[in-house]
């Protein structure tokens, strides 16, 4: 593998952005991305900052990894310990420098929520050009479409249709209202993959530019 180090900062910088992205979704508060809905869910119900229950719950999902693949879990897919643990700090980081914005109604919410989708996205498209690990909400999908042979696009559609049924359980078990998941959950859906189609482009030029 060409100049490791500079893929892993490349990784981190996609997960910075990642993370950016969730802060401003949450900000907004139309709703957050199906794999950010249950750590969001689950960080009110517990009193815990998202950061951390997006790290409990993603290394939740290497641990299944590791249980599916036994012997084909290869060692460097580790790496998505350390990047989890940057993914939800770095969500904590920008909630916290974001706490002090306020909108004035429902276009500021709309403007902060299309946002984070895009940042969302941009930090995906980095991810992927670095050629490393993919975060664990990825990888345990990857995992399971090889293990109940399901095609990738239909487990991952599976997959975030669980994640957001079981945060409107949680949500409406423990706290009597529907959290985190609005029409911004579903445009996170519906645009973050389009997003990320129309940045692999110039993602891959900063690739080629960077690992030269």
């Amino acid at each position: 593998m060409t100049h490791p180090i500079r893929r892993i900062l490349l990784l981190f910088t996609g997960l910075s952005v990642m993370a950016a992205g969730v802060a401003f979704s949450i900000t907004a508060d139309l709703g957050t991305s199906p794999i950010s809905s249950v750590p969001y869910v689950t960080s009110l119900i517990c009193n815990v900052s998202t950061g951390m229950t997006t790290i409990v719950m993603n290394t939740f999902f290497i641990i299944l990894q590791i249980i599916i693949l036994k012997k084909d879990f290869r060692l460097f897919q580790l790496l998505q310990f350390p990047a989890t643990i940057v993914f939800g700090t770095m969500i904590d980081v920008f909630s916290a420098a974001l706490a002090s914005v306020s909108y004035s109604g429902y276009l500021s919410q709309c403007l902060l929520c299309l946002a984070g989708i895009i940042l969302v996205a941009a930090g995906v498209s980095l991810e992927v050009a670095a050629g490393l690990v993919t975060v664990p909400g990825e990888g345990i999908v990857l995992t399971l479409s090889r293990a109940l042979k399901i095609r990738f696009g239909n487990m991952k559609t599976i997959f975030d249709v669980t994640l957001v049924a079981v945060s409107i359980i949680l949500s409406l078990l423990f706290l009597s209202r529907l959290n985190g998941i609005r029409e911004g959950t579903l445009a996170a859906a519906l645009l973050v993959g389009q997003f990320v189609r129309i940045f692999r482009k110039g993602t891959e030029r900063i690739t080629t530019a960077i690992l030269q």
